[in-house]
């Protein structure tokens, strides 16, 4: 069965004398629980009719009910069903309606004994659908309209509606709903056009009773519980509230910093202003370290003008944060977690014998030593000291600092502290974003630098072995299709051939050098040298290709005492070799190239070789020694060759320790180029 009729509009029908008022769930609450309580703390068996809109709410009140049951028998408790809610009289009397009953939007309580009376009676407010959908996810916040009060002439008519309502409901409880009038209502008067006058003489004859009822203290101190409880808990959500927003604020901040600059000096500064000023610190400082490292240089300060007392403060910016003797930063390494010392001048780590440091000073000598704790905190004027670690996945990045610097000590709150550490972590993922955004940078700069690579392989292989293929093909098929070819041509055919296939095992050969080399699979064989003696094979090698007209003047100037150096021989043939090949190449016969060598300093010989060819463009000096490197190109090369020969020298001067590069003036004005060699021990 579904009644659409409210029993607050059948009250209100009856009583239009009485004026609603408004009251939110949390009220009601308390106006619930302190009738209730008033019950539980009496001796009489009043009769009880506790409507929940829902079962849901009823399952948070089931427990105060039955405890109710135990002290009288007349109580009724109504609910929409929406799991195992129903018609029962297990502990009390349940009566289950219809959800679309008018009872589905009420909260009533009506509690009626022999020497009291009061009830609660409310429809919950309907609201627009937006809020509506917002109150619905917050309970506390819910509207009633209603009536509570001690009138007995109110609740006595509100009883008899809800009495009928549940006979209503449950035609089987008639008997025992009946008793229940005759026992409690017997004192109704009739509701009449004297409806005032009655409700006044009804509440003089009550008044009278009531001289030797129980003391109501328990219900107004249940009631001012409730109500303290409730102002305590909304002064907690609202501090709570203003430190999430701060919170988010500071956190906002440093995540539009990220998303706007990747520039983790940017990011830092930003942290330490806004922390410092949300927390009213006198210094906040924030710095990259390592776990290795022994100080840290501060870049990255918050700083007040003055100090809590009026005392003006130092600056940090450009100090060397001592943090192998920092006992502090060792515990923090040890168990990852913040410290807060609340006053220096009293804590032992700070103002404590340091024997260890002094004794480690002596060891290492140093001629100007970091400055202990004792020593910062005097030099700095810190009171109170908070060090918050900056930590991703269990690596330290870096540090976050807090000073108060007045008389009196500063104890952080769990609030401050939870935001510190929070600000900490966005710090941490800034700067691991950060290096990972340096870090694609150089892979992408790799990228390029090996799509290059793999361009000009294409190119240079191509035309390097095509050009010598042809020509080897274009011999080998003209001397097996012309028998009748002079012995002369022959020849050419042939030298023409055996020339081009040279070309092209120099060409695979230098693959194979240069794969080795950076491969690192090359074993070294480091002896005492004569360096003019491998000048001298390397030059036999040139001399081996060519003749003498058609490669440049090569001069030599070596002086006789030259120390032995310590290198791989066939290594250093190789180098001298491809750079007098290099040289002689992009130089015309009637240029020259010279060798020249002589001592860097007291371990090292310097290897210049210098040409008169066609230079190199100031900015491209650095380029020369990359992989496939052509400075004309590679498909409208005038020379021959791979780009692979001054690459092959880098590698193999690297691998005994040494250096090399190139000068030049530019175009048309020659080219040098120069390495080092160890002198031998």
């Amino acid at each position: 069965m579904i009644i659409k009729t409210s029993v607050l509009a059948s009250l209100l029908q009856v009583m239009p004398q009485l004026r609603q008022q408004v009251y939110f769930k949390s009220s009601l609450t308390a106006l619930s629980h302190a009738m209730e309580d008033q019950v539980l703390a009496g001796s009489e068996q009043p009769l009880v009719i506790a409507c929940f809109q829902r079962e849901r709410f009823y399952r948070q009140e089931a427990h105060r009910y039955r405890r109710i049951a135990q002290q009288t028998s007349q109580v009724y408790v109504l609910a929409a069903p929406e799991t195992d809610f129903k018609n029962s009289s297990d502990y009390y009397e349940t009566v289950a309606f219809d959800a679309a009953d008018a009872l589905s939007q009420e909260w009533h309580l009506v509690v009626i004994g022999q020497h009291y009376a009061n009830c609660l009676i409310c429809r919950e407010k309907s609201l627009p659908l937006q809020e509506d959908s917002l109150n619905s996810e917050i309970d506390s916040s819910r509207r009633f309209e209603g009536i509570w009060t001690f009138d007995p002439t109110v609740s006595h008519k509100a009883a008899e509606l809800l009495l009928n309502r549940i006979q209503t409901y449950r035609p089987e409880l008639g008997s025992k709903i009946e008793q229940a009038k005759a026992h409690y209502l017997t004192d109704l008067p009739a509701i009449d056009s004297e409806l005032t006058q009655n409700s006044k003489r009804t509440t003089a004859r009550y008044a009278n009773k009531t001289q030797n009822s129980p003391n109501p203290d328990p219900f107004a101190q249940r009631l001012v519980t409730y109500l303290q409880a409730g102002q305590y808990k909304l002064i907690k959500a609202y501090r709570s509230i203003s430190a999430q927003q701060q919170r988010e604020r500071l956190v906002n901040l440093i995540t539009a910093a990220i998303r706007r600059s990747l520039n983790p000096h940017e990011i830092l500064q930003i942290a330490v202003q806004e922390l410092g000023q949300a927390l009213g610190s006198c210094r906040c400082l924030i710095y990259r370290c390592k776990a290795t490292d022994t100080t840290a240089t501060i870049s990255h300060e918050y700083l007040e003008t003055k100090g809590r007392d009026g005392v003006i403060l130092c600056s940090t910016i450009g100090q060397r944060w001592p943090l192998q003797d920092n006992c502090l930063f060792q515990a923090i390494l040890q168990h990852q977690e913040s410290i807060s010392v609340e006053d220096t001048q009293q804590d032992p780590r700070i103002n404590g014998s340091n024997e260890l440091t002094l004794a480690r000073r002596k060891t290492e000598k140093t001629n100007s030593p970091s400055p202990t704790l004792k020593t910062l905190v005097q030099m700095f004027g810190m009171r109170s000291w908070l060090i918050v670690p900056v930590l991703y996945q269990g690596e330290l990045l870096g540090m976050v600092e807090l000073h108060h610097c007045g008389e009196t000590p500063y104890r952080w709150n769990d609030e401050e502290l939870a935001l510190v550490e929070a600000i900490a972590t966005q710090v941490g993922v800034a700067l691991i974003q950060a290096e990972a955004y340096a870090n694609l940078q150089e892979l992408n700069q790799q990228l390029e630098a090996l799509d290059r690579t793999r361009s000009n392989l294409v190119a240079i292989t191509g035309h390097e072995l095509r050009t010598p293929l042809s020509t080897i093909q274009v011999c080998l098929e003209s001397l097996a299709s012309e028998p009748d070819m002079s012995p002369e041509l022959r020849q050419v055919m042939l030298s023409t051939a055996l020339a081009d296939a040279e070309r092209m095992r120099k060409l695979v050969q230098d693959f194979l050098t240069l794969s080795r080399l950076e491969s690192g699979r090359v074993e070294w064989n480091p002896e005492p040298l004569s360096l003019k003696e491998c000048v001298d094979l390397a030059l036999s090698q040139i001399r081996a290709y060519g003749s003498d007209d058609e490669r440049p003047q090569i001069i030599t100037q070596i002086p006789d005492n030259l120390p032995l150096v310590r290198a791989d021989g066939e290594w250093l043939v190789e180098t001298l070799a491809k750079l007098l090949d290099n040289a002689c190449k992009f130089t015309s016969p009637q240029g020259q190239v010279r060798i020249t060598i002589q001592n860097r300093d007291r371990s090292t010989l310097e290897v210049s070789i210098t040409d008169t060819g066609r230079g190199i463009e100031p900015n491209r000096l650095e380029a020369v020694f990359d992989r496939f490197y052509q400075e004309e190109g590679a498909l409208r090369r005038t020379t021959g060759g791979t780009g692979l020969g001054l690459a092959i020298c880098r590698q193999i001067v690297k691998g005994w320790g040494g250096e090399i590069w190139a000068d030049s003036a530019g175009k048309d004005q020659g080219s040098q180029f120069h390495f080092t060699v160890p002198i031998c021990c």
